[in-house]
């Protein structure tokens, strides 16, 4: 196959090299593109690489325009629009693949050479992640490598020199590119993603449909990781990261109440001693920020106002599109909510009339038992998480099927759910029993890397538990799911999906090994993460400080970005003046001599030895010329002859006070 491709005609070869740098820049694309989109790029570009191969005419226009007719309308008919992220990149692909049925001039090429490094940004636009800033890696080289063959009209030049040619241009270019990326300003919202760039992402609700958060515990995606300082490291029954408080409730979906953003509320009390701690947040698209139960004050979080809410939650200004990181102060031990019931707490006994007609009538039950009558809300709790551990319920993420009455279902009927069924279902049966009560929802345990020490969150860590407001207590977590599969909360046994063959045979072959390698993994797109996707604005300033800036601000960062590019530029010249000192001197005087003979009239190629100049001046002035002929002598001599006749500065002062003729 080698040997097929190098006997081809030097255009083709080098058509092919392109269009497999476009189908790489395509490549990670697929999954964001319609299919209809992928499969017209992809029979183009085989179309335009048979015509190269068999060495055919390209198609008409006719055939061009009616392509990108189609296009135009598909994508309207995708999008319902033909602006935007989406449906920009579908026309930017579709175009980058039809301008190759054109590719007849080096015009041409050049064209599709700078589409493509177009088209290789807009991968950026749906990931940031190390493998694909790898892959566009690879794409730029190979567009590099297209771009310098192209300069290279003469001959069959191997694809491997101007490989080697393109790699030394990127490296030098490489140092310019950090320093910009160090320091060119960061700007929101121009710097970061577009608003739409979140689209599809997994992750926490503001409402829970029970069997939802069971769905989003099947992604094994990072959604946070946790560096705690020193050595203050929660106990693992502890570890309790909030997200969305749920209290309304219809029937069969639960919803978060629109609460004024505030402060939390005066009567937390804390006790014992902070954990600090900094989380770096993976992409959602959604405002809220997990912190660690409880966080009395705002996180920190640079460019974003935090804004609080009276259970608890801290909530971003705006959606969180892109990786941020931010530090917090949470206390393990606290106690909040009024200590009396008020008339503000009967919002948490409300049910929807007619719903869970089973579970109200236990509740009635249980206030009719005398043993339970006049039971303060302590022990009715206890009592309910008794039935959860005797009554024969189990912990699954395949519970069946739920009806309308999800509370009945769970009691009486499947008596198995996930953290969702079972949290939403012992909050009905709190509220039957006029007990205050409501969902919390976020993650729980987690799990620490060894190689970088940071915990991970990951989407199966997510996790629903309850909130019940106690008489002298305030509210109170309870986590009914601990008392089905105490496992789930104290050692962090989570539920999965059963592998596949291929996956479950190396797992039990090397379990350490593949666990190794996932850390590693893990770690070192952690360092992509922390250390590049990152960089914000907040930390370029921190770098000025560091460097002696008392208060540094945005002029101050692009005052030493023009102070370094000048120095660049200066840097630059004095290396440019000082390569050309360094040229062969002889040569310039040759040339300085060739240029002389130019004005008399003689007009000699750039190959020209001094020897036949000296000649041609013979020719056409005779003994006129005659010091100019010697000096051509005394300049070959010098250039060639064992023992030079004269140095070359002699020769160069000769030169300044010889007349030439005209």
């Amino acid at each position: 196959m080698l040997s097929k491709l190098q006997a081809l005609p030097r255009d083709a070869r080098d058509t092919l090299f392109l269009l497999s740098v476009i189908g790489l820049i395509l490549l990670p694309q697929v999954p964001h593109l319609p299919w209809w989109c992928t499969l017209l790029a992809a029979i183009v570009l085989a179309w335009r690489g048979s015509l190269a191969v068999q060495a055919r005419p390209l198609p008409s226009k006719w055939w061009r325009v009616a392509l990108l007719a189609i296009t135009l309308v598909a994508t309207y008919a995708t999008h319902r629009t033909l602006l935007g992220r989406d449906a920009g990149v579908t026309l930017i692909v579709i175009l980058l693949a039809l301008k190759t049925l054109e590719l007849r001039a080096r015009r041409d090429a050049f064209v599709i050479f700078f589409l493509g490094f177009f088209t290789m940004l807009t991968n950026f636009f749906y990931s940031q992640s190390l493998p694909t800033a790898f892959a566009m890696l690879l794409a730029l080289l190979g567009l590099l490598t297209a771009l310098v063959n192209a300069h290279m009209p003469v001959g069959r030049p191997p694809l491997a020199q101007a490989a080697r040619t393109a790699g030394a241009m990127a490296l030098l270019g490489a140092p310019v590119m950090v320093v910009l990326f160090v320091l060119f300003p960061r700007i929101a919202p121009l710097w970061g993603m577009p608003g739409d760039a979140m689209a599809g992402r997994t992750g926490l609700s503001g409402s829970m449909r029970v069997g939802t958060i069971a769905e989003l515990a099947l992604d094994d995606g990072i959604a946070a990781r946790v560096k705690f300082d020193g050595d203050r490291i929660p106990a693992r029954s502890s570890l309790y990261f909030r997200g969305p408080v749920l209290s309304q409730f219809d029937g069969r979906e639960w919803k978060a109440a629109p609460a004024l953003r505030q402060q939390p509320p005066a009567d937390l009390q804390t006790r014992g001693e902070p954990i600090r701690y900094e989380v770096t947040l993976e992409p959602s698209n959604r405002p809220w920020l997990l912190t660690l139960e409880a966080a009395p004050h705002a996180p920190e979080l640079p460019e974003h106002t935090v804004l609080g809410t009276p259970d608890l939650q801290w909530i971003a200004s705006r959606p969180i599109g892109d990786l941020v990181r931010y530090r917090a102060e949470s206390f393990t031990e606290f106690q909040y909510g009024p200590l009396r019931r008020t008339r503000a707490l009967q919002a948490y006994v409300a049910l929807p009339p007619g719903s869970n007609p089973r579970t109200v009538a236990l509740a009635a039950e249980m206030r009719s038992d005398p043993a339970l009558a006049g039971a303060p809300t302590r022990a009715l709790v206890q009592n309910v998480l008794q039935r959860l551990r005797t009554g024969g319920y189990s912990y699954t993420l395949e519970p069946g099927v739920y009806g309308d009455d999800t509370a009945d279902v769970f009691w009486f009927d499947t008596k198995a759910g996930f953290c969702e069924h079972i949290a939403s279902a012992f909050v009905v049966l709190m509220r039957a029993l006029d007990i205050p009560a409501r969902i919390v929802t976020g993650y729980q345990g987690g799990e620490l890397n060894a190689v970088d020490n940071y915990w991970v969150l990951r989407h199966s860590d997510a996790h629903a538990w309850a909130e019940v407001w106690q008489e002298g207590l305030g509210w109170t977590r309870v986590d009914p799911t601990g008392a089905i599969s105490p496992d789930r909360v104290g050692q962090f046994r989570r539920l999965a999906t059963q592998p596949g063959l291929l996956a479950e045979a190396i797992e039990s072959m090397t379990p350490s090994l593949v666990l190794s390698l996932r850390a590693t993994w893990e770690a070192i797109n952690n360092g992509w993460n922390q250390r590049v996707l990152n960089y914000t604005q907040s930390r370029q300033l921190n770098l000025l400080k560091n460097i002696g800036f008392e208060a540094p601000s945005l002029q101050d960062l692009i005052l030493v970005l023009l102070v370094l590019l000048v120095a660049a530029s200066l840097a630059g010249a004095g290396w440019t003046l000082w390569e050309r000192s360094q040229h062969d001197p002889w040569l310039r005087l040759l040339a300085q001599a060739r240029a002389r003979l130019k004005l008399a009239g003689i007009d000699v190629p750039e190959a020209t030895p001094p020897r036949q100049m000296a000649a041609r001046l013979a020719e056409r002035f005779g003994a006129e010329a005659q010091a100019a002929q010697d000096w051509l002598l005394r300049l070959e001599a010098q250039r060639y002859a064992k023992s030079p006749a004269a140095a070359l500065p002699t020769l160069r002062a000769e030169f300044r006070r010889l007349t030439w003729p005209r």
